[in-house]
């Protein structure tokens, strides 16, 4: 490998070619080292600033490091102009150097320290290259680094699926269009992949046209049998009942029965709980009340069963609700609903895309928790098949309307499906990416579990603090751009990249973006195209709960 080449003269035509001297390391504390800048103008003419890739050289290795703050530039003492300028530099890595003067790979941590009056010089473009060269096959490029736009930024595969990882930024910064381009680049050359993405606003659809199942209320089933007893509590007995005890005991004794009921001639029950995922008929549930309730003999005791079948009639009866309690024949097709949201086979359509946008919102929470649990309940019983493991990522949108900081107000059974995933799915092989607009609003435990955070542009101050307490300290020089980061851009940092890093993620086709494009007033209104017949169509889709 040639030898990098130096120079003392700061120089912008060649910052950008070979190393340039900037200073000399004057404090260290820690992984945290002190540089004073050899002359004021340095700053301007290498274009070094928080965020830069600095290079300190010794005999043994060359110490990578990143500027994680800049002070000085006061009044010096006598008066007589600038005083001393200095950076300080947060210590990631190094590339050893051989006798011979090759260079070997690059690696996180730092064997030997750099002492004072050491001579501390930009990083080239060939240190760029060796750093953030990819180190292993499972890699997909997702855009290039701030730094020199000329060097691609990767990701590793495998650490930022099986490890997690969360993608955070305000309302407009391009989330979604991020989600979209990562999974683009993951299964552009893994395009056997299994991925569950919750879409709660149908944006996602176009992005992978021919490439997804697409589920909505109108095609998804999700018969009520599926749910546990804690799920379906929520929908059958709900909130804020007085006959809350009651209806549950009576619930949890008739789902049991009814489930026994539904088992084939001489198969035993011994095995089925209120949580077994078998199916029962509703009639055979119902039935079962109506025994029960001719054994009593107080008129109150049968207040519980009368409101019970009524709840069960009316969600039988709501159109908005057939796809979780149809009237069809109930047959057993737990294997065919996991098949296809899991994509097993595959069949050219690695991802299925669940709108929840259309779906109640008396439902919602279930929906998730259901999807949740089953996928990781699935992944967990799959283990003990050799050499049939599926690894799936899920993808929650907008996060912490089910996984958040509020322990009260939420419904519980979606935020432990969801979490369980995170702290124990990377032992099944169930990846988890959460998307959130509103970090701050998300629960830290889910959050923590993340190991690589991509953050876009975010402005509010409580979640930029949120977030630097979910980072490592060697990124947190970073978070200052934050505020700042244009379009397109992000901070990125963990176990799926090399380094804390900030890129500029790669243009996305307009065919392989989400429907996510914030409505044009002004264009809008500078013609009035709707009429009465735009109205009478979405009041007759409105009606028939169709949303194309």
């Amino acid at each position: 490998m040639p030898q990098i080449q130096t120079s003392d003269r700061p120089d912008g035509a060649r910052a950008s070619q070979e190393r340039v001297r900037i200073g000399v390391i004057t404090a260290m504390q820690g992984a945290v080292v002190t540089a004073l800048l050899s002359a004021p103008e340095v700053i301007r003419e290498t274009n070094i600033s928080i965020g830069s890739l600095v290079v300190i050289s010794t005999t043994a290795s060359s110490i990578y490091g990143m500027v994680q703050a800049m002070n000085g530039g006061g009044p010096s003492p006598d008066g007589a102009g600038a005083g001393a300028r200095t950076i300080e530099i947060q210590l990631l890595g190094e590339i050893p150097v051989g006798k011979d003067g090759a260079y070997g790979r690059f690696h996180r941590g730092v064997t030997f320290y750099p002492h004072f009056d050491t001579p501390v010089f930009t990083a080239d473009a060939r240190d760029l290259e060796l750093v953030y060269a990819p180190q292993e096959l499972a890699i997909a490029r997702i855009g290039a680094i701030h730094q020199n736009q000329a060097i691609p930024a990767y990701a590793s595969i495998d650490d930022m699926l099986a490890k997690h990882f969360a993608v955070l930024g305000t309302t407009g910064s391009g989330k979604s269009c991020v989600v979209a381009l990562v999974l683009h680049a993951i299964l552009e050359n893994n395009p056997h992949g299994h991925v569950v993405l919750i879409d709660p606003h149908n944006e996602y659809a176009r992005a992978f046209e021919g490439k997804a199942e697409l589920l909505n209320m109108n095609n998804l089933q999700l018969p009520y049998w599926l749910l546990n007893f804690e799920e379906l509590t929520e929908v059958v007995v709900g909130q804020n009942n007085a006959y809350a005890h009651a209806e549950t005991e009576i619930l949890k004794n008739g789902v049991v029965e009814a489930k026994k009921a539904f088992l084939h001639d001489g198969a035993r029950g011994d095995h089925i709980t209120v949580d077994t995922p078998v199916p029962y008929r509703l009639g055979d549930l119902v039935k079962i009340f109506d025994d029960q309730m001719g054994r009593l003999e107080r008129t109150e005791e049968v207040i519980a069963y009368v409101r019970l079948k009524a709840k069960i009639e009316s969600l039988r009866a709501d159109r908005r609700f057939s796809f979780m309690f149809s009237r069809l024949l109930v047959d057993d097709s737990l294997g065919k609903v996991l098949a296809r949201i899991m994509r097993i086979p595959v069949n050219g359509k690695p991802i299925s895309i669940v709108d929840i946008s259309g779906i109640p919102s008396e439902v919602l929470d279930v929906v998730v928790s259901v999807l949740a649990r089953m996928i990781f309940d699935f992944s967990v019983w799959a283990g003990h098949e050799r050499g049939h493991k599926v690894p799936v990522l899920l993808v929650c949108e907008e996060a912490h309307r089910y996984i958040p900081r509020d322990e009260v107000t939420h419904f519980g059974p979606s935020k432990k499906a969801i979490s369980r995933i995170a702290k124990e799915g990377r032992k099944y092989g169930v990846g988890l990416c959460l998307v959130t607009q509103r970090p701050a609003e998300l629960s830290t435990s889910a959050l923590s579990q993340c190991n690589t955070m991509i953050a876009l542009r975010m402005s509010n101050v409580r979640d930029q603090e949120f977030v630097a307490n979910a980072l490592p300290e060697s990124a947190i020089g970073l978070l200052s751009a934050l505020p700042s980061l244009a379009q397109q851009e992000a901070i990125i940092v963990g176990d799926g990249v090399i380094l804390p890093m900030r890129m500029r993620f790669d243009d996305l086709a307009p065919g392989r973006r989400p429907a996510s494009d914030t409505a044009s007033f002004s264009e809008a209104w500078s013609q009035d195209a709707a009429n009465q017949g735009f109205v009478d169509q979405v009041v007759e889709r409105w009606r028939l709960q169709k949303r194309h």
